[in-house]
């Protein structure tokens, strides 16, 4: 148990350190180090991971370092598509579900190993259409439904490449659409879970969403104090070393018979 008590502080550290991959580390930990079955770790996940991103998303808000537009727009969106997400997830086994996010793992392990963008003197940001901007968080939505990440590695790009907020900013955005999100997803593996005869560890969840919340805290403190590119580097070699362990114990399975 101890061990998967440091797994919730990496993933509130993780959310706190970079604005995103919190939701990338519980469902491993609540999978390997807790021994939940895929489903029932996926929703807890979107569980945690919420009400983690919440209490981040406080300190940012206090600050004023929240797009209220930006929350509306891929918000919105973004729940409805994380609900349809884990309807969708009733007919989807687990250990598929399972090697989907193994591959969700790397995509995010490329994007954040890639080096920040400069843009050139003279740039001016051309705002992207209102109708992309929902479609992006309905996108992202589903994905989070249907496999349990919060998808900050998608949503702070989207925030600073596309739409134009200064990087603080975009991080405060994003745990308040990573959190609406996930209650949103999580709300509705409530029935999905339900209807399967599955129950879930409120006490569990609520040990880690506690544990998690406190380490997103300390990661905001320590944020300012080291080098961002590199732990994003080194934080996406851990996820190259992850996916591949889960596909590797999940493909057996899928390919079997």
């Amino acid at each position: 148990m101890w061990f998967a008590l440091l797994g919730a502080v990496a993933i509130g550290l993780s959310l706190g350190l970079l604005g995103s991959g919190g939701s990338i580390l519980t469902v491993p930990v609540l999978v390997y180090l807790v021994g939940q079955p895929e489903k029932i770790a996926i929703a807890g996940s979107l569980a945690i991971v919420g009400g983690v991103a919440l209490a981040g998303a406080i300190p940012w808000t206090l600050k004023r370092e929240v797009d209220w537009r930006s929350v509306v727009w891929f918000g919105i969106p973004g729940m409805a598509g994380t609900w349809l997400g884990a309807a969708i997830s009733r007919w989807v086994p687990g250990p598929v579900q399972l090697f989907l996010f193994a591959l969700v793992m790397l995509m995010a392990a490329w994007m954040m190993f890639r080096p920040a963008k400069v843009r050139p003197e003279g740039y001016v940001h051309v705002p992207r259409s209102r109708t992309l901007i929902i479609l992006d968080g309905l996108g992202v939505g589903v994905l989070t439904g249907l496999v349990g990440v919060g998808g900050g590695f998608l949503i702070l790009p989207a925030l600073v490449l596309l739409g134009g907020l200064a990087m603080h900013r975009a991080i405060g955005t994003s745990l308040w659409i990573i959190a609406l999100k996930s209650f949103s997803g999580f709300a509705k593996y409530v029935s999905v879970l339900g209807a399967a005869g599955m129950v879930l560890d409120w006490r569990l969840i609520g040990i880690f969403t506690a544990v998690g919340a406190g380490g997103s805290l300390v990661g905001q403190q320590l944020a300012g104090r080291l080098p961002q590119q590199k732990l994003r580097k080194m934080f996406s070699v851990f996820l190259v070393l992850m996916g591949l362990f889960i596909i590797v114990r999940t493909a057996p399975g899928l390919f079997a018979g």
